[in-house]
Order: C-alpha cells, then structure tokens, then sequence
C-alpha cells in the first residue's frame, strides 16, 4: 500500500482538508511531471516539445501557427517558438509561410514527427499504467473534480 501525503511529505497538519488536497494534487502532478520525462527521455523530448507534436498530430494535416498551438499547450506559460524551433532541428516539424496571411508562419507535423508519436503511442500504456491504482469510474470522477476546481476558479473572475 502506498504512503498518503501525509507520509509522503513528512507533514502531519494542515490548515484544511483544501489545503491537504492541494498539496497533493501539486505532489501528484510534480510525480505524474517526472514520470513522462522518464518516458519521454529516451527520444530526447521534453514534455512541452511532446504536447506540440501531439497538438499538431491532431491538426494534420492542416498546419497550425504558433498562437493556435499555445493556446492548446498544457503549459501556458512555454516559450511556443523556442519549443517549434527545437522541434524543427530534430526534423520532426516543419515551418512554412501561411498562404492567407504572408505575415505568420504556418507549422506542420512531419512524417518524422509522426513516426515518433506512433511508436510513442506503442509503449503509452507505460504511461497509463500510473493510473491503475483508480478504477475507470474512479478516473471519471477525478478527471470531473479537477474540471470542477478549474470552472469554479475561472468563474469567479480570477484568471
């Protein structure tokens, strides 16, 4: 059996079951966080690099520009440009001129990108595997409690 939060941290008080259920959740995500850079590692990917390929696997084949892809990342706050222009030295995007709008840059997943995705998805079950301790309605319900917080927060008008 594992260890709780309390146990984990070495921490037995909290000010609140919030407060206790925060530092989890920031706990969980830091360990969820580690365990795809193991995964990711052997490919050379970080894992903002492994959200943009995925965000423009789910575009493909029509391309994406750089704004379109931050506001799908996970990590808000990722450099967009430095990420696509790694991507674009390991030739696993590519950069082209938007034919509406000569201004902005359109990018694309290339079949090398896609490839590492595909494989990826293979072993993605490693990755799942995390979660066995919950059951699918378990899940279900964690994935609803976390869309809950964010709703609430954003809904007050703080952002």
């Amino acid at each position: 059996m594992s260890m709780g939060i309390s146990e984990e941290i070495k921490q037995s008080k909290f000010t609140s079951e919030r407060q206790k259920a925060a530092i989890n959740l920031f706990y969980t995500s830091n360990w969820l966080s580690e365990k795809l850079r193991a995964f990711l590692s052997n490919d050379d990917l970080t894992p903002q690099q492994f959200n943009v390929l995925r965000i423009l696997r789910g575009s493909h084949p029509e391309p994406l520009s750089t704004l379109q892809i931050r506001e799908r990342m996970l990590d808000k706050m990722s450099d967009t440009s430095r990420i696509v222009d790694r991507l674009v030295k390991k030739e696993l995007v590519k950069k082209g001129t938007c034919k509406a709008d000569k201004r902005l840059v359109d990018i694309n997943i290339t079949e090398n990108g896609l490839d590492l995705l595909s494989r990826l998805d293979e072993n993605s079950q490693d990755l799942d595997n995390h979660l066995n301790g919950i059951s699918e309605e378990e899940a279900e319900t964690l994935s609803t409690i976390l869309d809950k917080i964010r709703d609430n927060y954003t809904s007050t008008g703080d952002k």
